[in-house]
């Protein structure tokens, strides 16, 4: 990563103040970082809440993205993501953007801050994959009163997040990695995770691997959460579980986050920007303040990074200026109070506490091509057709049989939301209005070109109201789709 220095030497850093509490935990953080002497200046910039308001569909303006691209590297506050309308997540925005394809998320118990999980020395990180699976956004509906998001996960992607997991064990000298999927169930989304997982593991024989099911995974971090160190996950599952991780240890105050890719890494707190505590000086700035150590550490101020985290573990194991999510508001001390003696402590080491030895992270390299998978073999065997109709099953699949009849394909079955539904299985299956229609080869060795199925579909578009197709591909003679419950 090619970092910006300024002409006095400075390492400029991007810093977003965010929206709601963003502000006051990101100046705390400034103010904490400058007190160490860290050669870093910084390039205020804006997005979030002011720039939806203008009308900025992403929430980020272009002098944002420009000093991003000029300076590689991110400290930002939390920013208002819209619920259940049309504007984009802004922080998605910037982590896509600048393909920051790893979201680090460590879990540590903490000296002062009382859990049901106290004593038992927590200390785990969850590597979520950052920018691909149903967070890409990608919707549709289907019919009026079907939805649909796109779940999309690539070879090049697993590969970038499993490599990325094993190197930070090995910078943070962790010695068990795990990959926790839902493969049981998307045996080719969550199952390309785990197979390229089950393939990289062996180049790395100093660290112990294993696989658990998502759920497991869930259940494990309540049940027995000290014998994880590193977990990877997919976007969605590493999201959910890096919160829960956080609840064992104190909760979204506690939660740092940084967003790493080749090229750019932003360093943000996990938790939101809390609007309702805006300006009240009470908001407990730790999570960003951790985000920023691991900021530091990643651009190598190893020292600056040690001092900030010595001096806060000694501040909250002394236990005499402590923030309202560990004391409760009546004795709590307020933002500036609690920055204020952090850096009264610097210099000072808690006693009950070990420091991890870290050591600079090795980014993966991988190849950049877009065709990452190059098979040997391919073949379009046939087509789902997505169809949108009231008609019944019955009818529906009579239908389809009676339009396809003396064309070179067949009809194979039809499904309801993943269940087959025609030809009649004798189950109880409730319907919808939308239907994945499978037509396949007569001719089981033939290719289907688009000679052949675009007559095909012109013929069913004249009955049916079809929304869109996927082709139905084999590559190197396995079949690159899955089949309905009750699908032979």
């Amino acid at each position: 990563m090619q970092l910006h220095k300024t002409e006095d030497g400075k390492i400029l850093c991007t810093l977003i103040l965010g929206d709601g509490i963003g502000p006051e935990v990101v100046n705390s953080t400034r103010k904490i970082i400058e007190a160490t002497g860290a050669p870093i200046a910084w390039d205020e910039q804006l997005a979030g809440a002011a720039i939806f308001e203008k009308g900025i569909p992403s929430g980020v303006t272009q002098e944002t993205i420009e000093s991003v691209k000029k300076t590689h590297l991110v400290l930002k506050g939390p920013l208002m993501t819209p619920v259940g309308f049309g504007e984009k997540s802004a922080n998605v925005t910037l982590r896509k953007l600048f393909e920051t394809y790893g979201n680090i998320r460590p879990a540590r118990e903490l000296p002062g801050v009382k859990t049901p999980y106290s004593g038992r020395k927590i200390d785990l990180v969850v590597v979520r994959e950052n920018v691909e699976d149903l967070y890409a956004g990608i919707e549709y509906m289907q019919s009026p009163g079907v939805a649909e998001c796109l779940k999309l996960i690539s070879r090049k992607g697993c590969e970038k997040i499993v490599r990325l997991g094993f190197e930070l064990a090995r910078a943070e000298n962790r010695k068990v990695v795990t990959c926790a999927t839902k493969a049981n169930i998307m045996k080719l989304t969550e199952g390309l995770l785990k197979k390229t997982f089950e393939e990289i593991a062996p180049e790395y024989p100093d660290i112990e691997s294993w696989h658990i099911i998502i759920d497991n995974c869930a259940h494990q971090l309540v049940k027995l959460p000290e014998q994880f160190g590193v977990i990877i996950a997919t976007n969605m599952n590493g999201d959910i579980i890096s919160d829960e991780s956080s609840a064992l240890v104190g909760g979204l105050g506690f939660a740092p986050s940084a967003n790493l890719g080749n090229d750019v890494a932003i360093f943000e707190a996990v938790h939101g920007s809390a609007p309702k505590y805006t300006g009240k000086n009470v908001i407990n700035p730790t999570a960003l303040l951790l985000s920023g150590v691991m900021m530091l550490r990643f651009i190598n101020m190893f020292e600056e990074a040690a001092t900030i985290e010595k001096a806060l573990l000694y501040t909250l194991e002394e236990g005499k200026t402590l923030p309202r999510d560990v004391v409760g508001d009546a004795k709590a001390a307020s933002t500036t109070e609690y920055t204020d003696a952090i850096i009264a402590n610097f210099g000072k080491e808690p006693k009950n506490w070990e420091i991890r030895d870290y050591k600079p992270i090795k980014m993966p390299q991988v190849d950049s091509r877009p065709d990452f998978v190059r098979p040997k073999s391919r073949q379009v065997v046939g087509a789902d057709v997505y169809v949108e109709t009231a008609v019944t099953v019955d009818d529906l699949g009579k239908g389809v049989e009676k339009l396809l009849d003396g064309t070179p394909m067949k009809l194979k079955m039809i499904d309801s939301r993943g269940t087959k539904v025609y030809p009649a299985t004798g189950a109880i299956t409730d319907t919808v209005d939308a239907y994945k229609v499978r037509i396949m080869m007569r001719d089981s060795g033939k290719e289907m070109s688009d000679d052949i199925f675009v007559p095909v579909l012109q013929k069913l578009g004249s009955e049916y109201r079809w929304g869109h197709i996927e082709k139905l591909q084999a590559f190197d003679g396995v079949d690159g789709f899955t089949k309905a419950q009750g699908e032979d």
